[in-house]
């Protein structure tokens, strides 16, 4: 169940005057509320001490009235069940790569659940503590994404042809899909309404693999299991191609990982959600100057009937900045409500 009516219906894309609003990494640097409990934990403590992840969650709801919570965690932590051991300084560090021995045969169900049971009571705790009204997701990296950091590869913009590397598609296809596919089942069995595939490195994949084989092989082993429950994200998506395709590949919506176009691709939006696209950069601005922005932003989805806009889960590109101003997180949020609660339905 869907517990933010306006999320309820973004994602059943029934029209409505005021879109949901939330934000990737909106537990995180900028807020003082972390920067709080990051002086008093390490953000290992932070992810792996349920109640304090759930801490962490809570800390933008409450102070920014965001119409969602998301688990509180890292993409990164499934590598650890292939033998990476990973610290943060303050980015991932691992003491090694991976090999072709760290991959040599699948992890059982109970030792991915047991590994990754911090998450599933992180997700109960938040849910305890939100109110009736407002939604709780879960995320878990995209196998590609997850690879390419355990590999080390994670800041490369080369393409890689991957069929030339039988080893890295053993260890996507065999190893991580299934792995992700245990823990989805694990954030959905534990109170996320939905979960967020975060793929953000996909975009090193040739473009002809990620659509023939890549993508094709995420929706028949974890969009199609888990329909209408996965949104997926990844930079230079070649899904949002066609606004088909959220249904298309069995999801709940995508993310629209990108400045402009958004406004466009709406209205041609027939099922599921689209979360974007503001600029993460404009919420480092000065006051005058943001607001310049923001209303420039406004502007362009005002324009659209509530029919046009119904699928909008208005967002951000990407996640919060650590340098973003949370007085400006507070502007967007309220001018956004009262800007479209004041329009024509």
């Amino acid at each position: 169940m869907i517990r933010n009516e306006k999320f309820r219906n973004a994602i059943n894309n029934i029209p409505q005057k005021v879109p949901p609003i939330w934000f990737m990494r909106q537990a995180g640097r900028y807020h003082s509320h972390y920067q709080n409990l990051r002086r008093k934990h390490s953000f290992l403590q932070l992810c792996k001490t349920p109640e304090l992840a759930a801490e962490v969650a809570m800390g933008p709801i409450n102070d920014f009235d965001y119409d969602v919570a998301i688990l509180f965690s890292d993409i990164l932590f499934p590598l650890e069940s292939l033998g990476l051991e990973l610290d943060y300084a303050p980015g991932p560090v691992f003491n090694r790569f991976l090999n072709k021995n760290d991959i040599s045969a699948p992890i059982s169900s109970s030792e991915i659940l047991e590994s990754n049971k911090f998450q599933a009571e992180a997700l109960n705790i938040t849910r305890n503590l939100l109110p009736y009204n407002k939604s709780l997701v879960g995320f878990v990296g995209g196998p590609w994404t997850l690879l390419s950091y355990g590999l080390g590869r994670k800041d490369e913009n080369k393409i890689l042809d991957i069929e030339k590397h039988p080893f890295i598609e053993k260890a996507l296809y065999d190893i991580l899909i299934p792995m992700l596919r245990e823990i989805i089942k694990m954030q959905l069995d534990n109170h996320s309404e939905i979960v967020y595939v975060f793929d953000t490195n996909a975009k090193q994949l040739e473009k002809n693999y990620f659509v023939q084989h890549y993508i094709e092989n995420l929706k028949n082993n974890i969009f199609s299991e888990f329909k209408g429950k996965i949104a997926y994200f990844c930079k230079d998506n070649p899904l949002l191609s066609n606004p088909d395709n959220i249904s298309d590949y069995n999801l709940s919506g995508m993310v629209f990982g990108k400045n402009d176009g958004l406004e466009d691709f709406l209205p041609n939006l027939n099922d599921g959600f689209i979360q974007g696209n503001f600029e993460p950069t404009h919420l480092l601005k000065y006051e005058n100057e943001f607001e310049m922005e923001l209303d420039h932003f406004i502007q362009n989805f005002s324009k659209l009937s509530a029919s046009e806009r119904s699928g909008w889960v208005c967002s951000l590109n990407h996640g919060v900045l650590p340098k973003a101003k949370e007085e400006n997180v507070k502007r967007f949020i309220n001018k956004v409500r009262t800007t479209f609660d004041q329009l024509e339905y």
